[in-house]
């Protein structure tokens, strides 16, 4: 399967759930799969000594109208580069950082999805707190996070789990810019002792029925990294107290 394969698999994978997501995930040699709903996660741990922690979220926005007696049909649309649920949400956020990850599965780094972002970061909350063991394999064997779960393209996120030197690093490595430091997502919850960013993953309008996705954008993300996560030095940048 090309790239684009792979992210049509996932963007068609049914929302209402995050089962369809861990299953795949589950198939990886070494997958870590622990909790239930929303409280959840699955850890693989990279082989690199130089590994970097790769994240996304399983669950999206349109879950939470899919309970119940709800549903939003998926019939997805690729025209003149824009992928769109005719139906409505599309959930590319995050599906289409889940596809980005399972295309950097095999370089080596470590992967996290998570559950529950979209409701306020439980996943991400239950593995710091409940899973020690976790926590500090993240927070001390790895040079740093980047997750993809950011709209738009060429921008990133470091939140409060930054440095100055830290993003000065991202800057050169893929070229995108920090429109701010506001908002949230799992890094911030994550990243207790290491820097962290969020990239931008091409989608647009997210948690609307106008939410797409620009293809040409995902895909970017997507080369920058392999060539990024294939250098053969990555440092560690630490995230000292103040950044917090």
């Amino acid at each position: 399967m090309n790239d684009t394969d792979v992210l049509l698999e996932f963007l068609k994978m049914p929302l209402g759930n995050s089962d369809e997501v861990f299953k795949k995930f589950t198939t990886l040699p070494g997958a870590i799969h622990r909790g239930i709903a929303l409280e959840q996660f699955l850890f693989v741990k990279g082989k690199r000594g130089d590994k970097v922690l790769l994240v996304a979220h399983a669950d999206t926005h349109w879950d939470n109208r899919n309970r119940g007696n709800g549903h939003i049909p998926q019939e997805i649309v690729q025209e003149q580069g824009i992928i769109k649920n005719a139906h409505g949400g599309l959930g590319a956020d995050d599906r289409a950082g889940c596809a980005i990850l399972w295309m950097l599965k095999d370089m080596g780094h470590s992967l996290l999805i998570t559950d529950g972002e979209e409701r306020g970061g439980r996943g991400s909350d239950w593995l710091m707190n409940e899973n020690q063991d976790i926590a500090d394999e993240i927070n001390d064997n790895h040079q740093f996070v980047i997750q993809f779960d950011r709209r738009n393209s060429k921008d990133f996120k470091c939140y409060s789990v930054g440095t100055d030197e830290f993003r000065a690093y991202v800057q050169q490595a893929t070229g995108y810019s920090e429109p701010n430091r506001s908002a949230f997502t799992d890094i911030v919850t994550l990243c207790r002792r290491i820097a962290g960013v969020n990239l931008s993953i091409g989608y647009r309008n997210e948690h609307t029925d106008d939410e797409h996705l620009v293809l040409q954008d995902w895909q970017h993300t997507l080369d920058v990294c392999r060539t990024w996560l294939s250098r053969a030095e990555l440092p560690r940048f630490d995230l000292l107290q103040n950044n917090r």
